[in-house]
């Protein structure tokens, strides 16, 4: 479990392995494996696994904040080097193609955090943040709808993964998106 205090340059190597490791692991689907397995294959000790995450929960709540944090990271980003319309659509896009090549992931990091809402809720709306930010600027650009609040946004996507699980409907999703985009963009009166 990590501190207040920047971690010395090894203890981030070991961390970093760890973290690298279970979010490969998750993907596959592996988490009935021992616990103390994540340690001997990410190449550290199993007292350094405990003193980074005492659980299993520990560890797929920071590989979750990981990818969350990298996801509204990269939202901020294209909103700072893009116009608000083009940054949206790259950043909703981006997101529903995230979550079906992370799906392995996303079900483990669910499954495992089960007990954890509160870590769950906040993540969403971290998440809901980004994209509200992206819908603030459209709005203010005049390129986007100011009646359509982020947690439309984000409910639709939620559906448009959900109806476009199986394999081969990609290219559905992708036309689901294309849809909300359109039905996001201003039109002149």
């Amino acid at each position: 479990m990590t501190t207040g205090k920047p971690l010395r340059a090894d203890a981030r190597r070991n961390r970093d392995a760890l973290l690298a490791k279970a979010r490969e692991l998750f993907a596959d689907g592996c988490f009935d494996l021992r616990f103390d397995d994540f340690a001997r294959l990410a190449g550290v000790g199993t007292g350094t696994l405990y003193r980074h995450f005492p659980t299993r929960e520990a560890l797929a709540e920071a590989v979750y904040r990981e990818e969350l944090e990298a996801m509204c990271a990269h939202a901020r980003e294209l909103q700072a080097t893009l116009p608000a319309m083009e940054a949206l659509t790259t950043f909703l896009r981006g997101l529903v193609n995230h979550l079906h090549t992370h799906e392995g992931l996303a079900r483990t990091l669910a499954t495992l955090m089960a007990t954890r809402s509160g870590t769950l809720a906040e993540g969403g709306r971290e998440l809901g943040r980004a994209v509200s930010d992206l819908l603030a600027a459209g709005v203010q650009q005049g390129s986007i709808r100011d009646d359509v609040g982020a947690g439309a946004v984000m409910t639709t996507l939620q559906g448009i993964c959900a109806a476009c699980e199986p394999p081969g409907s990609r290219a559905d999703a992708d036309g689901a998106v294309t849809l909300v985009l359109d039905g996001l963009r201003r039109r002149a009166v």
